[in-house]
């Protein structure tokens, strides 16, 4: 592995370290305002900053880039809104366990359709990973009595689009400039949202300072620089890779909802926990 690669390794790293730190924020901000609504204001938020900061690359966009965007983040929002349905008729650990087959799905999807060739360790470490994921996520002694429903179903097709937008982001990069991409892809989920939340939810301005902190946060930190920055150095690594890192999402939240929210941390979840960091290093070797 070279030193670029590793270097964009730990900058998705770091983009899950962020995802993880704002579970407990954004499960409390969701309390007082519908889902899409949230959605709508985080993303617009992170357009406009993104908008303001790199104005110049934002006006010259070329219509490749905005159909690329549009493609990309039609697939990323589709992903948050199936999620979104199938929490409604599934578990919190089901609909985490169904997501993450993304780090399954990613690995084959890139082999058939971007002609990437799997190496061993890979292969082992998103394996590893993978299981992890299930300890991690699910309570062994219920998988007994484990029936599959339509929340479960929505959910996989969340993890499918999910797995669409990482492969889309290392299909496209190399065709466009990185940062209109990351700026359009992210209108486009901000537009998306908003029709669906004037379609179905009732939208209404947060008035509670928490909410809006909990927008500002989701907005600017876990949305305009995580997926400026997964866009940009995705470049340098597969979309394996990414995929794989991402697994590590639950870690960090299990680890933040530890400390701020007092949840706990049993030891089959330490073992997933482990087998996932396992994974990941054995694939970076």
């Amino acid at each position: 592995m070279n030193s670029r690669q590793l270097k964009s390794d730990l900058a998705l790293l770091a983009i899950t370290v962020i995802w993880g730190s704002t579970f407990v924020t954004v499960k409390k901000a969701i309390e007082s305002i519908p889902v899409f609504n949230f959605l709508a204001i985080r993303f617009f938020i992170a357009f406009i900053a993104l908008v303001a900061i790199f104005h110049k690359s934002a006006l010259k966009v070329d219509k490749r880039t905005l159909l690329y965007s549009l493609a990309t983040g039609t697939s990323l929002f589709l992903a948050y809104a199936f999620q979104t349905l199938g929490l409604m008729y599934t578990s919190a650990s089901k609909s985490g366990f169904i997501t993450g087959l993304s780090v399954i799905m990613v690995p084959v999807f890139e082999a058939l359709l971007l002609k990437q060739k799997i190496k061993k360790l890979t292969a082992c470490g998103t394996v590893m990973a993978f299981i992890g994921l299930g300890l991690l996520s699910m309570d062994i002694n219920s998988l007994k009595n484990m029936s599959f429903n339509a929340g479960d179903v929505y959910t996989f097709i969340c993890a499918f689009f999910f797995t669409a937008q990482i492969l889309l982001i290392s299909a496209f990069n190399g065709h466009t400039s990185s940062i209109p991409f990351a700026i359009y892809q992210i209108g486009t989920v901000a537009l998306l949202s908003t029709i669906t939340s004037f379609a179905w939810e009732k939208p209404s301005i947060p008035t509670s300072a928490f909410t809006w902190e909990a927008l500002l946060i989701t907005g600017l930190l876990a949305t305009a620089i995580a997926y400026a920055v997964q866009t940009h150095v995705q470049k340098y690594t597969t979309a394996t890779h990414t995929a794989l890192i991402f697994t590590a999402e639950p870690i960090f939240s299990a680890i933040f909802a530890y400390f701020l929210a007092g949840e706990t941390l049993t030891f089959q979840n330490s073992i997933g926990a482990m087998l996932i960091l396992a994974g990941m290093l054995l694939s970076e070797f």
